[in-house]
């Protein structure tokens, strides 16, 4: 997060408080296109006795064409998840940003008054920061699976070079790390972003923020009151 906040005001009045920078939206597409086309040209082969994933190859010139889209997506995926992590690193060195993206201990104090809420045991929920653990969840599963997959798809890029270091186990499990992790990411996504981003109540039918990259001070109030407070501190709270 940068030390300093954009607001804005729209033709109606309402005021909106950047959340995420030009940057970030960026990086969030180029997340969204090299995951469809990693998924795309992936899962067909790891499926690849089924006739759907025969189809799919076919749909995208054969195994071969299949395989290499697949590594230069990843490639540009590395390069992108390295370049994300040294402008962290960077940013956080020259205190221009600050990790509020890291857990805390305040989130798994967040977590259980979530589940007071929802049963009932609680009459308000929680107050949240800019990012709450849900969407911390989110992001260190995306750095670290994504971690996963750059090291394992690289030893499988280059068996060559692996073998020559380390036992030949190591491929064979770096390929079982990469087709699992790669399913265990597009199921959470399936189910908890898109749930997150879409189906929950609170943003239904979808959460623009990520691509529009404002939030109303009502909506920041209503979902991120701590931050609220912190961009807002004359403003009284309910």
């Amino acid at each position: 997060m940068t030390a300093k906040v954009k607001i804005r005001q729209r033709q109606d009045g309402t005021f909106e408080v950047e959340r995420f920078t030009p940057l970030r939206r960026i990086e969030h597409l180029m997340v969204i296109l090299t995951f469809v086309i990693l998924v795309l040209t992936g899962f067909p082969q790891k499926f690849y006795d089924t006739s759907w994933a025969a189809w799919a190859l076919n749909m995208c010139g054969g195994l071969d064409s299949a395989r290499l889209i697949h590594r230069v997506s990843g490639l540009i995926f590395s390069f992108h998840l390295f370049a994300h992590l040294a402008g962290i690193a960077i940013g956080t060195l020259a205190h221009k940003l600050t990790l509020s993206l890291l857990p805390t201990t305040r989130d798994i104090r967040d977590v259980f008054a979530t589940l007071g809420y929802y049963l009932g045991k609680r009459s308000t929920a929680p107050a949240y920061p800019k990012f709450d653990y849900r969407q911390k969840f989110e992001y260190i599963g995306i750095v670290l699976g994504g971690l996963v997959m750059v090291f394992t798809g690289l030893m499988l890029l280059y068996p060559g070079i692996v073998a020559a270091i380390l036992p030949g186990q190591f491929i064979a499990a770096a390929k079982v790390a990469h087709t699992n992790e790669a399913m265990l990411a597009f199921l959470v996504l399936l189910i908890w972003h898109v749930y997150g981003s879409h189906f929950s109540p609170e943003v239904f039918p979808m959460d623009k923020t990520i691509f529009t990259g404002y939030i109303t001070k009502e909506e920041l109030k209503h979902r991120h009151t701590l931050e609220f407070a912190r961009l807002f501190p004359e403003e009284s709270l309910d």
